[in-house]
């Protein structure tokens, strides 16, 4: 009989500091940088996001996604014997988010790491859990996407400062004979590096270069279009399926365009894609758990539906994961 790593429960964390877009470029005003609800709504689907407070940390808002996806699980932290965290946003340099979340947990002996893939972080996490779970290495994971992206943002560049949020999302996922994750797929390449980055970094104690976040938008739109299908036609390809199958398309919540152009490829009609990055923004790695979360909780996603998540990130990375909840 074969093993599958199945979801068994969603949870999710915002921060209470909600700006609109209105309070973002009232804000931007005061430095002298000109903005508009209408510029960012037209060319992105924003219209609002979440920041943290000053003393909240990556590994904070993680906790919290994790106690409500235990919750919607019926586990404890101690049953957890694997938890891995998707930031671009650690705790510090190391050791990694994930351990300083197991010991907030209190799951401890169990394997924790981070994965770094930036907005495809936490397809990249699925696809490490998934192989543990089906090698028998794992039973019960924690898989979490956390990024605290208003710490890294040059808010003297318009065109970037709009896009981001902070948030966590998580999911249990465990050993089961029932049908969960179906298939996964995987890509990077390091030629586009460039493209989507923060070239910074720590030396002797002072930070080296820019650490805030640099990105050629018109380059990682077009990107982005190419690779999200064709990550979606290779998963349905492994695991036997067609675009008819996929009853929700959870795709990584950058922008509303490449959502809507992944779906028109796709012939899926839009009620189809769960859509939250007009009110959280892009919250990279956290992005795809929080949205999927938002659409469980509100019961527009149901137990038995396939679900394809999706997402591209800085790397340049991109991958998919497709299940059955």
């Amino acid at each position: 009989m074969n093993t599958y790593a199945r979801i068994t429960g969603t949870g999710s964390y915002l921060p209470p500091n909600r700006l609109t877009n209105a309070d973002l470029v009232a804000q931007l005003a005061t430095q002298g940088i000109e903005s508009s609800d209408e510029w960012i709504v037209e060319r992105t689907g924003i219209r609002a996001r979440h920041f943290v407070d000053p003393e909240m940390s990556c590994s904070d808002m993680a906790l919290l996604a994790c106690q409500r996806a235990l919750e919607a699980a019926g586990r404890q932290a101690q049953d957890i014997d694997l938890i891995i965290v998707a930031t671009s946003t650690p705790d510090m340099v190391f050791p990694s988010t994930a351990t300083i979340l197991q010991g907030k947990l209190g799951a401890h002996g169990g394997a924790a790491f981070d994965v770094q893939a930036v907005c495809s972080g936490f397809i990249y996490a699925m696809t490490v859990a998934d192989a543990l779970i089906k090698s028998g290495t794992a039973t019960k994971a924690l898989v979490v996407g956390s990024e605290i992206f208003s710490r890294i943002l040059d808010f003297k560049d318009r065109t970037t400062c709009v896009l981001f949020g902070d948030g966590a999302g998580a999911v249990v996922l465990e050993a089961s004979n029932e049908e969960g994750i179906l298939a996964t797929d995987i890509h990077a390449d390091g030629k586009y590096t460039d493209i989507l980055c923060v070239p910074g970094h720590v030396s002797g104690g002072q930070i080296q270069g820019l650490p805030l976040l640099r990105m050629d938008g018109q380059a990682v739109f077009k990107l982005a279009v190419s690779v999200l299908d064709q990550t979606a036609r290779a998963v349905l390809a492994k695991a036997g399926k067609t675009e008819v199958d996929i009853d929700w398309l959870v795709p990584h919540q950058a922008n509303i365009r490449i959502m809507q152009s992944t779906a028109r490829k796709l012939k899926l009609s839009l009620d189809k894609v769960v859509v939250t990055v007009d009110q959280h923004g892009n919250t990279s790695a956290a992005s795809i758990p929080l949205a999927l979360d938002t659409a469980v909780r509100a019961g527009q996603i149901k137990p038995g539906q396939t679900v394809l998540l999706e997402g591209v990130g800085g790397g340049f990375t991109w991958g998919s994961v497709l299940l059955k909840l």
